[in-house]
């Protein structure tokens, strides 16, 4: 029996990954996006198992099952969305039709591997693996139903891959209205982790394609499963390691008026400046900003003022968000203890009420040009 070696080790190694990960959610509350993650993981499970079927050379004992992972495939999409919605969405369950879409891709899977399942014997299938002994009609049925499976499978993936990232950036926009600190709410690992796997299925599918075309190159089956095994390494232990969102982190309160549904301008240009010039009296004065976690319903209840008249003065008015609108003052309290100071950077950040030094470093860099430590640098020459 043909070993390839290395992508053997390599998928192998994946499924330790999946299936301690399986472990460790099963182990876990039951959430919502809990539950999501071990459908996650069981499909990428099936994966991985139809790669090690064709790596270590066991579909020569199993031919038949050689392709059956194409329509499971096809719900690693969907399911990354799934478990996005659970994690991020205020809403508490996504209607029936999410999950008839999502079986829409299998189903036009089997649909097109129908004459590759039927229209051949197992023994016919296993001379395909041999060019000397292969059906040139059958070989071609095959390479066809590979070809647009994995056509497809990049089209409905990538649909999907989309979504997601759209809705990971509605999650983020939100979270920028109503408070001054998201770095653990914000889910931006997610984001990367979801182009980084986008991009490696993609390179995946194709590598497939040509493969079967009868192309290779010196990192066929190697480079990209290995990229992929630390994308699912780090993935299960983000993933895992997520904290549950609070219905407020997603943007679902409880208040009436913040329940209510988004509504047209409102204010007068006279009541937005009002509002304008007490919040930068409680910034300025006050120096509310200090409060590391402060956020739009404490600022609202500080100034008696409700969460949507504040953040139509922020928008409308002062052309801003919350969280920029906090942090410009935070910037510019440590611009002062930077240049007049002797403090360490990273001191100041806590000091001024930063959460991490990477906003603060990000945020200082936006609005001075140049980072902290270049600044204080530049004022002492």
């Amino acid at each position: 029996m043909a070993v390839n070696v290395v992508p053997t080790v390599i998928y192998s190694s994946m499924l330790g990954v999946t299936l301690f990960a399986l472990l460790e959610c099963l182990s876990k509350p039951r959430q919502r996006q809990t539950t999501y993650l071990i459908a996650l993981f069981s499909l990428l499970l099936v994966h991985i198992l139809g790669e090690l079927h064709i790596y270590s050379g066991f579909y020569q004992y199993a031919p038949s099952l050689a392709g059956l992972q194409f329509p499971i495939r096809m719900l690693l999409g969907p399911a990354l969305y799934f478990y996005a919605f659970a994690t991020m969405s205020p809403d508490k369950a996504l209607p029936r039709k999410a999950y008839a879409l999502a079986m829409l891709g299998p189903l036009l899977i089997v649909l097109i591997m129908l004459p590759f399942l039927f229209g051949s014997s197992p023994a016919e299938k296993l001379a395909l693996a041999d060019p000397s002994t292969r059906d040139p009609a059958l070989w071609k049925i095959a390479v066809t139903t590979c070809v647009v499976s994995m056509l497809a499978f990049i089209l409905f993936t990538g649909a999907y891959l989309v979504a997601t990232l759209r809705l990971h950036t509605r999650h983020r926009r939100q979270l920028l209205d109503r408070f001054a600190s998201i770095e653990d709410r914000s889910m931006d690992w997610f984001r990367v982790v979801l182009l980084l796997w986008g991009a490696a299925w993609l390179l995946f599918a194709i590598e497939y394609i040509v493969g079967f075309l009868g192309y290779r190159w010196f990192g066929s089956g190697i480079v990209l499963p290995t990229i992929e095994a630390v994308i699912l390494l780090v993935f299960a232990h983000l993933a895992i390691n997520q904290p549950v969102l609070t219905d407020s982190d997603k943007g679902k309160e409880t208040d009436k008026e913040s329940a209510a549904p988004a509504r047209l301008p409102s204010l007068k240009a006279e009541r937005m400046q009002q509002i304008a010039q007490t919040l930068n009296q409680v910034m300025a004065k006050d120096k509310l900003y200090m409060e590391s976690d402060l956020s739009l319903k404490k600022l609202s209840e500080t100034i008696s003022v409700s969460e949507n008249h504040i953040s139509e003065t922020l928008s409308q008015f002062l052309d801003t968000n919350f969280f920029q609108f906090v942090n410009e003052y935070r910037v510019d309290a440590a611009k002062q203890l930077v240049k007049d100071s002797d403090m360490q950077v990273s001191a100041i950040a806590y000091e001024v009420g930063f959460n991490s030094k990477s906003t603060f470093n990000a945020a200082f860099k936006k609005s001075v040009g140049e980072t902290p430590t270049a600044y204080r640098r530049q004022q002492t020459h």
